[in-house]
């Protein structure tokens, strides 16, 4: 099967550390391609440049997504997952749902751990949204954003583990999610820094779209999900225009 990795953010490197991720966990036979967004934010940090992100994320899906077998949302913040969902016919999955859904199954609770102290509103949303709240005990964040992060991985994940400790002494957390699609690639280092489990979203999410391709469940032809008609749209490439409708030409 053909897997697309999809970062709708214009940093290539960040695409390069998640899908090298998502080959280290991926079955034989598994071909992982990933996408990095033509437009918008250098690196996600706010809500602000997440919006853009939303048209990028489809954008790459209009154009990658017919070749492939499943999709997995190489951003944090699951960028227009419901919208994927909508329109695509293969699974679709966010790398921060994976993740969350993943510690539900090692542990009682967990706590989230992330860059950037704005970015945990936003992420207490996003695992709420998921009806997950009550199994998440805290949302942690270091003073670092992203780009410091790159800069430095080894202090980031220094940061990482002692905000993770902090979540297992005073929280009792159970299991850890690493938020970040930067992270992607720390996933063992943090793990050899805590006795408790560390999900890294993007492994979870391949697992889980490998998954969903073995059961090959139907599209839904009912509901929030099933494909919402042929509907216009303008301003946008040719092949995100022809995903909301067949007939459009150009």
């Amino acid at each position: 099967m053909r897997l697309l990795v999809a970062n709708a953010n214009m940093t290539q490197a960040i695409t390069d550390v998640c899908v090298a991720a998502a080959r280290e966990v991926a079955m034989p036979g598994t071909e992982v391609f990933g996408a990095t967004g033509t437009f918008g934010a250098q690196v996600i940090g706010s809500r602000s440049e997440n919006a853009l992100a939303q048209q990028a994320m489809l954008e790459l899906a209009a154009t990658h997504a017919p070749h492939c077998a499943a999709m997995v949302i190489a951003v944090s913040m699951d960028t227009g997952l419901g919208a994927l969902r909508e329109l695509l016919p293969i699974p679709v999955i966010g790398m921060t749902e994976a993740a969350a859904l993943t510690a539900c199954t090692v542990g009682a609770n967990f706590a989230v751990v992330t860059f950037g102290t704005r970015h945990r509103s936003t992420y207490r949303e996003l695992i709420d949204g998921y009806g997950l709240g009550a199994r998440c005990v805290c949302v942690e964040a270091i003073d670092a954003g992203p780009n410091a992060a790159l800069a430095d991985p080894q202090a980031a994940v220094r940061a990482l583990a002692g905000l993770s400790e902090r979540a297992i002494a005073e929280h009792g957390a159970e299991s850890i999610v690493m938020a970040g699609a930067v992270a992607a690639g720390w996933q063992r280092d943090l793990q050899a820094l805590l006795p408790v489990p560390v999900l890294e979203g993007i492994r979870c999410a391949t697992v889980m779209a490998e998954s969903l391709v073995r059961l090959g469940l139907p599209k839904p032809t009912l509901g929030s999900y099933s494909a919402p008609g042929a509907r216009v749209v303008h301003g946008v490439g040719p092949a995100l225009a022809r995903m909301f409708d067949p007939s459009t030409t150009g």
